[in-house]
């Protein structure tokens, strides 16, 4: 991925001195910007914001601060308020390091989408068409995994279905064998019956008369 857009804009000496302060809190962040030093400059971005709570120079600056501390939803945040104004003379720039943002955020739709807004309102950009290109590279690897990951969860689900069918089948099984068992069992109950009934009957029978002895 290529460049962030940044451009720290410093106010020459003809300003209202009623907006002084929020550009002299401009320029210290956007020194501390060219330090290295991003939260610092951040914090002085804010400030300016307070002072002058509709300046895009320093809600732009922000968000380039916010990105270089990888804090990418707040730079977005700061990008979009800025997006949402098409009379801002630097539209391309802003989109672009929207779509970056989007695009660490690993919101490719989001990404592409930002990037085609700012080739829209600069063709020429060939920094902008690179990433565009990669976010949608990276969209497409992001859409294949959804897909894998879908069609993994519906051969899961159709395991577990299986095996449910299975253990009630399994269960059905034993069920009915228990039944069966039963059924032996007063199959058994109902033969030894009687046949004692029949041993009974023979042992119940008269015995014959006796013959009387001869005198």
């Amino acid at each position: 991925m290529r460049r962030l857009l940044v451009i720290l804009i410093l106010v020459g000496a003809g300003v209202f001195l009623k907006a002084q302060p929020a550009q002299k809190l401009i320029r210290e962040g956007n020194s501390r910007y060219q330090d290295g030093k991003f939260k610092e400059a951040e914090i002085n971005y804010r400030k300016a914001l307070e002072k002058s709570p509709s300046s895009v120079k320093a809600t732009y600056n922000l968000g380039n601060s916010q990105y270089k501390q990888q804090n990418y939803s707040e730079a977005s945040n700061s990008y979009l308020k800025l997006a949402a104004d098409p009379k801002n003379a630097k539209q391309s720039q802003i989109f672009h390091n929207l779509g970056n943002s989007y695009l660490e955020s690993k919101k490719y739709n989001e990404s592409v989408e930002a990037y085609k807004h700012a080739l829209r309102i600069n063709p020429k950009d060939e920094d902008t068409r690179y990433n565009l290109a990669y976010a949608l590279a990276k969209m497409q690897q992001q859409q294949n995994k959804n897909k894998q990951d879908k069609n993994k969860q519906n051969q899961q689900q159709k395991q577990q279905q299986q095996q449910q069918q299975q253990q009630q089948q399994q269960k059905q099984n034993q069920k009915m064998s228990k039944q069966e068992a039963d059924r032996m069992l007063n199959a058994l109950n109902n033969n030894e019956k009687r046949t004692l009934d029949k041993v009974k009957k023979q042992q119940a029978k008269p015995v014959g008369n006796q013959p009387e002895k001869d005198w």
